[in-house]
This record gives C-alpha cells, structure tokens and sequence, in this order.
C-alpha cells in the first residue's frame, strides 16, 4: 500500500458561483466569508455565516495501476459530505470531526478521474463554536492491492514496564491472505537501533506478536520516548505491504487511592482546554500550526490538554507525543438534546459509534492519550435516558480500548437545571437581533451577573440537589470530570471514597483554590483551565469591556474572539499563563504584568474566564497616571522597583494566591519584580519601555518545508532592542514573493471586522502575525511589509520542499 497527501490541484466554488478558485488543502471555507450582525452563526461562530460549497479536482490516474484499489482518506470535513466520482455519489459523511474513507474502486491507467466533495454547511448555528467549513483536514489517497495491512489496523499495546518491557503489536490484514502468508514486526528505539523483531503466521484477519524489550525507554510528558514500530505483510516471503506506526512504551492506572499513575510514578495534570481552530488560519489544520500550539503551551507549563469538544486532529496528537503532553481526547459536546438548533443532536444515536470508532482508530497508537471523555456538559446525564446513554459510551469505549479510562465533564448546574425540566439551551440567546442583545447586555444587573458567574456555578455545585442530579453520570464513568465545582472535591472524596476526580474545566482565577485541592485532596488528579489557547467564537466570553460597552459573556458584533485563552490565539502569554506558571510552582522568575492603561479610570466590565486583563507591557505612551502592576510569584515576597526605587514589597505565594498588586505613577524605563525566599533572591523578571518603535519582523523559524508546511512571521512595532510599543497602532500590508505565499494575516484583537484572509491588517498591542505557506517549488520567499507610520522591512525565508519529501516517504 501507498499513502500519499492529495491536497494539491483542487478547485473551490461557493454556492451559485460559475467560476472556481485553485486551493490547496486543508482549507477553511468559513474563515473568508464575510461576518454580519444578522444571520449565520451569531455570537456562537464569531458572527460567521455558513454556507454551500464545491471542491472539485481532475486526477491523472497512474500508468501502474493493474489491481490496485484507490481510496479516499479525509481527516474531516466539516459540513454534510458527499463525495462524487465522475458523477456518480459514493459516499459521504455527516460528522464534522470524523475521519471517513471513499473507495474508487479500480481504476483504468491513464484515465481521468473527476473528484467532487459536495459540502452543505448552511444550517448554522450547529455549534456553541467557530468550526469553519469545508475540507479543513488533510486528504490522502491510499493504493493498495488485494493483499494489504489495514488502516490503522496495527495496534501496539503496553502490557508491563519493568526491567524489561511487554508488548503485545496485534496486526489486521485484508483479504483472502494464501496459506504461509506472514507478519513481521521490527521495533526500533529512541536511539535508532532495532529493539526486537518478530515473526507470526498470519490467521484469519488479525495477528498478535507478542515482544519484550530490554532496557526500555518509556514515554511521558517529561520524558517523551518514541518507538517506530515497522510491520511487513510477507507472502512466499516477498513484502507486498508495509507499514510504519509512531509510539510509545507507556501505562495508565487510575484508582481513588494512588488518583492518576503513568508507568508506575504519579502525575498531576496541569491542564489546558483547547478548541481546534488554529486562530487566525480559521479551522485548517496544519501540523506546523499544531506543532507551534503544542509548543507554546508546554513552554507555559502546561502538561495535558483536553480536546473541547471534539476529537484531536492526528497533527496535534502527533505533536502532543513529541513534545511531551498528556491528553483528554473527546468526543462530543451534544448528545440527546439540542444545544444550538442546528447541532447534531438529532443523529446522535444513529452516528455516535461511528464517531466513536474513528475517534479510538485515531488515537490508540498515541502515548499521549491517556483518556477518553465520552461528552461535555451532557444535562440530559440528570435523567433516565441520559444515565442510560452514559453506560452505553462508557461500556462501547472501554470494550473498544480497554487500555484508557472514561471521563465525562460534568456541569452540576445544567444538569440540576436539568433534573428540574428546564435549561439553558432552551432559547438561542446567542442570536437575538443586534438591539435587542445590546439592549439587554448592556444593562448594569446584567454586567453584575456575568461578572459573579464563576461564584454562582461553584455555590450551586454544592447543594445536595446537584449531588442527586449528577452522582448517576458520575458512576458510570471511571473518572468524574467536574466543569466549575471545585468546591465538591474534599466532600464528595468523603461522601464517594472510590471517585476519581478530574477538574475538566475551570475558570483560571480560581486556580489558586483548586490547586490546593489537587495537592490535598487524594484522587483529585488536575485540572483544566478553560482555556490554554484563545479561540474564535463565544465571542467575548473572556473579554473585558469598558465604560458603556457591553459587559455581557454574549458580546455584539462585531465581536470575534472568545477571550479567556492563557495565550491569545497568536501566541502570546497574558495574565492567566503567569499566574497558572506561578500556582505550578513551573516558573524560574516572579512574572509581571500592567493593566492597560488606555482604558484606566474607565468602569470596567469583568468577565470570570478571564483572571485579568493585565498585559506584559511597560510602554504606556501617552497614557500616563497611575498604574496597576499585578507580580505573580510562588515566591516568600516580592519587590517591584521603578527606575531603581523601590514600589514596595509584598508576601505572595500560596498565601496571597499567588499574586502581589502594587501602584505606582507611570514613567518610562524599567520595573522590576524581584522574588525572595527564606529572605534571598530567587529570581527576577523586567520590563522595559519602548523607545522610538519602527516597524520589524520577527520569523520564528528561517525555512519552510514545502507546501504543506508553514512559517510564522512577527510583525511588530518596536524600537531597535525589540521592545513591543503597546500603545503604538497602525495599518500594515504585507507582500510574499517567490517560492511561498500568505496564508493569514491578523492580530488578537477580540472586536474586529478585519478579514484574516487579507493582506492588509491593524496591529493590535503593537503586534500582528503573518502565516506564510510554501510552495512546491524550492527558494526564497520574500516577505515585505509596509506601514503607514513606522516604516518598512523584509525578511527572507528559505523553502525547502525536497526535505519534506524525503520525510513523507520516510514515514510513510
């Protein structure tokens, strides 16, 4: 068999459009449309419309072909699919997250064959989400003769880690395999050499080769060893298909006593909720873009992410092996009942297994996952049909993959409201007419409500009435996923002494108080902040507003991004990555931040997803006065200066929840936060301010790897030591030529009508971001921006597509 990426020569059409443009896989449909106030997605999608699209692709069929069978492999598509071949349907898939496979059957040699995806993702809004639209997953085309391993048909389980290791590599194969038909399996480790090899008579449709290995290097989060495993499938001992798996050695056991143990040692999950857009690229799933995330978040100190509230892409799972962090793959946000008017509530019988079966295909290779949440505030878990639905995923799951425990993220208010006949999801708030919204969130008790939100989930959480209506769906899972209860876990661990408890979704100014709970509390084993990484859609859910702007969790348009990411959907660290970094004791210095002072003395509109708006910026130009330094510090005490003098010194640590407040009239220069334990220095963080900013780019990395790869590219208006001026605004347009092109272009400003999709943006904070694709042909790529105000500069990125050919057949 061969597996290659067919994400090249298709052409994309709206709905009522003659002519087409040229695309290249992944590609996200939505994030170009234009957004309105009206209509669409409403503040679920970032104010999106939906739509109806065409992709189509003629393709040369090869000379080779005797006996092959051809097939389509999508990652996801996100729309109701079908799938024509020279007219003709055959097949589809209406699962926006599921990965599905289209046979062409056999093909004549040197014909032409005439692909179309037709994708319906009109019905908006389907999610409490941005999905974007279209083919936003990789393609691949698999050709295989009669004789062939199976898709995702190998399977490499850890059975013990000692002195040596025990592995067991079951193997399915498809067709009528001839007598003498063998499987062997070759195991190289992290060093490269051939761990151990093995060879099985192959019976019936599946094999299991069981291996020990010496000296194992097992994987976890702080130690992430992997293992290519290599399967041939031999006949009159000739290799007629071969295949090679990415792992690792590892072992899960969970119980109430010894909470959460990965080969053996305990862990505790510090935890990042993620949604899967890729900010300003939209919904298209690169692996640089799920790299980069993956990336950024462990340099944040996060150990685990949990997937809300869809499965992982394999990109982000293989990245998530790599770089060292746990996960919680999951499945769904809507069972039974509709949470948006369009979502899939109404096929939820009929495809969750289906779901299920990609979601466990995908994902049981990857040490990284470590366990399966079969849903997201499911409120219908209050009652019969709930509860009996929860034992009907859980028991599917654990049949299915018996190596990973079941999760299910409980809100105790939805479903006490639940148990009651009503709920939240009973109107579409998110869409009421633009007036009507404003007129209502506007309102001060509105404001004050949103504003105390966290509080009131967390007081509800403890009545006996939500222990009555979520202890069923609790005990049918093997770990009890709480959304925003915290305050349960010491007596619910009294009251049910064998729950396993997991904080499966958090607001981050509460981290403090729940992290002393995951210390103390025996069978508490993490928790999850919502969110790590900013996303599009709930538009403002996490924005802080001033003055007379709405201070609801449902902003108006043209409100775009949800707002409570610990990094913003760029890339860049905020207030809630310093304090988490200071409660997990991960940080090596105090960290500093400023609230901005543009808006100071302005009423200000909180919102409980987000612990502050402070930023990590000392260059207030023009905006002078008094401000508002927040220090984060697992330290004794800290010391701010300003300029050499001392502001003050402040106890911080557990006893201070982490955080010091100081004040002080703004001036130019340098603050510096000074961390003492036991009355010494441990550490020390600065800012400094700008000096005169012209505009400059910044590329996080010097070369792209063909066209499926991607460069990340800072432009920023800062002075010559690169000292982001915060308060400096201006409009830029950036030009790529050569061997690449622009894939995105914006900022993380949360209320924009700006399209990432052009080529002209506003900074926002003194930064943009520019995402530069290659091409297939090798060379430079020049990228050029211009400003209004501050200048001009370029830069050079060198692309390199023969690297990356030589990887996809390295591992293919």
């Amino acid at each position: 068999m061969t597996v290659e990426l067919f994400t090249d020569g298709w052409t994309f059409r709206r709905d009522g459009e003659v002519d087409g443009e040229l695309v290249r896989l992944p590609h996200d449909a939505m994030i170009g449309e234009a957004r309105s106030a009206v209509g669409g997605t409403g503040n679920h999608g970032g104010y999106f419309p939906g739509g109806t699209y065409t992709y189509s692709k003629v393709w040369c069929v090869p000379e080779s072909a005797v006996d092959i069978e051809y097939t389509l492999r999508f990652e996801g598509v996100y729309g109701d699919t079908r799938v024509f071949l020279d007219g003709r349907e055959l097949g589809g898939c209406d699962s926006g997250y599921r990965e599905f496979a289209i046979s062409l059957g056999m093909l004549k040699g040197g014909s032409e064959a005439t692909i179309e995806v037709h994708v319906d993702n009109s019905a908006v809004p389907n999610s409490r989400w941005y999905t974007g639209s279209g083919i936003y997953r990789p393609v691949w085309i698999e050709a295989a003769g009669p004789y062939r391993l199976a898709h995702d048909g190998i399977r490499v389980i850890t059975r013990d880690i000692g002195a040596e290791a025990t592995v067991e590599v079951v193997v399915g194969t498809v067709g009528d395999l001839p007598l003498g038909a063998t499987v062997a399996v070759e195991m190289h480790g992290p060093t490269g050499s051939v761990a151990q090899r093995a060879t099985s008579m192959s019976v019936g449709g599946t094999v299991t080769i069981p291996l020990q290995i010496e000296q194992p290097r097992p994987w976890s989060a702080e130690h992430p060893e992997l293992y290519d495993v290599k399967v041939d499938l031999c006949i009159d001992a000739e290799v007629v298909d071969t295949r090679t798996v990415r792992t690792g050695l590892r072992t899960i056991h969970v119980d109430s006593r010894n909470g959460l143990r990965v080969n053996g040692a305990p862990v505790l999950l510090r935890g990042a909720c993620v949604h899967h857009d890729n900010g300003i690229l939209g919904a298209a799933t690169f692996a640089a873009a799920e790299y980069r995330r993956a990336r950024l978040l462990k340099q944040a100190g996060f150990n685990a992410i949990r997937s809300s509230h869809n499965p992982l892409s394999r990109a982000f799972l293989d990245a998530c092996d790599e770089i060292g962090l746990y996960v919680m793959d999951e499945l769904t946000d809507v069972w039974l009942k509709h949470k948006t008017p369009h979502d899939d509530a109404d096929r939820f019988e009929a495809s969750w297994q289906a779901d299920a079966d990609a979601m466990i295909a995908s994902d049981r290779n990857h040490p990284s996952v470590i366990m399966y949440s079969i849903g997201n505030e499911i409120a219908e878990t209050a009652t019969a049909d709930g509860i009996d639905a929860a034992h009907r995923l859980h028991a599917y799951f654990r049949r299915n993959d018996p190596t990973r425990p079941t999760t299910l993220a409980v809100n105790l208010l939805l479903n006490l409201m639940s148990s009651r006949g009503t709920s939240a999801f009973d109107r579409d708030q998110y869409s009421a007419a633009p007036a009507k919204a404003k007129r209502t969130t506007t309102s001060t008790a509105a404001n004050m409500v949103t504003a105390k939100l966290g509080r009131i989930m967390n007081f509800v959480s403890r009545l006996p009435a939500a222990d009555r209506a979520s202890r069923d769906a609790f005990g049918s899972v093997d770990i009890a996923g709480y959304n925003y209860a915290f305050g349960r876990y010491a007596s619910d661990r009294k009251k049910y002494p064998e729950r396993v408890i997991v904080g499966s979704e958090s607001m981050p100014g509460d981290l403090p108080a729940i992290w002393s709970r995951v210390l103390d509390v025996p069978g508490v084993i993490g928790d999850f902040m919502w969110t790590g990484w900013d996303y599009l859609g709930e538009a403002g859910i996490g924005v802080w507003s001033y003055g007379a702007d709405s201070g609801s969790i449902n902003k108006p348009f043209p409100a775009l991004i949800a707002g409570p990411g610990a990094l913003d959907i760029t890339g860049v660290p905020g207030a809630p990555a310093l304090l988490a970094a200071a409660v997990w004791g991960v940080a090596d210095a105090p960290g500093i931040a400023v609230r901005p002072m543009d808006v100071a003395g302005r009423r200000t509109n909180r919102s409980p997803w987000r612990t502050s708006d402070a930023v990590c910026s000392w260059s207030w130009r023009g905006a002078e006065g008094t401000a508002d330094i927040e220090v984060y510090s697992a330290d004794d005490e800290v010391e701010v200066f300003l300029n050499g003098r001392s502001v003050g010194r402040k106890r911080t640590g557990s006893r201070s929840g982490f955080t010091a407040r100081f004040r002080a009239e703004y001036e130019p220069g340098e603050i510096v936060a000074v961390g003492y334990r036991g009355g010494r220095e441990s550490g020390r963080a600065m800012l400094r301010t700008a000096g005169q900013p012209v505009v400059q780019i910044r590329a996080e990395s010097a070369e792209t790897n063909g066209p499926d790869d991607l460069a990340f590219v800072w432009i920023e208006l800062a002075d010559e030591l690169g000292t982001v001026d915060s308060m400096s605004a201006d409009q830029i347009t950036v030009t790529v030529t050569g061997a690449g092109s622009l894939a995105a272009l914006g900022s993380a400003a949360p209320i924009t009508e700006e399209s990432f999709v052009d080529s002209t943006h506003a900074t926002y904070r003194g930064r943009a971001l520019a995402v530069i694709r290659g091409s297939e042909v090798g060379g430079d790529v020049v990228v050029s921006v211009q400003s209004r105000q501050h200048g001009s500069a370029s830069t050079t990125i060198i692309n390199s597509p023969i690297a990356a050919r030589e990887h996809r057949k390295a591992h293919s």
